[in-house]
């Protein structure tokens, strides 16, 4: 797959980075969002540290996206079981048809 340099804005600064062709605007929305959490969190706490910010933007997204995965796999096994609950009623249903 090819890639290209594409431009984004993260705290004042201009970056190029790499980018597979047909995703650039995925990923100028994504360093959007990445930008204004940084600059939210800058606004809320009063810290100036780029790095700091970085550091505390990364683990808030960290965070978020493990309570996200943690609540995909509980509904994904909360799916699996009902499906298994519809099988066996459905197994029991067709057991308990008369034979033609």
């Amino acid at each position: 797959m090819s890639s290209q340099a594409v431009e984004i804005e993260i705290l004042g600064r201009t970056i190029k980075v790499n980018c597979p062709v047909g995703q650039e605007t995925a990923l100028r929305a994504a360093a959007a969002d990445f930008d204004s959490r940084l600059n939210e969190l800058s606004q809320r706490t009063k810290i100036s540290n780029p790095e700091q910010l970085l550091m505390f933007t990364g683990l808030n997204i960290c965070s978020e996206l493990h309570n996200e995965r943690k609540e995909f796999n509980n509904n994904a096994d909360s799916l699996s079981e009902r499906i298994g609950q519809i099988t066996e009623t459905l197994t029991e249903a067709l057991q308990n048809q008369p034979q033609r």
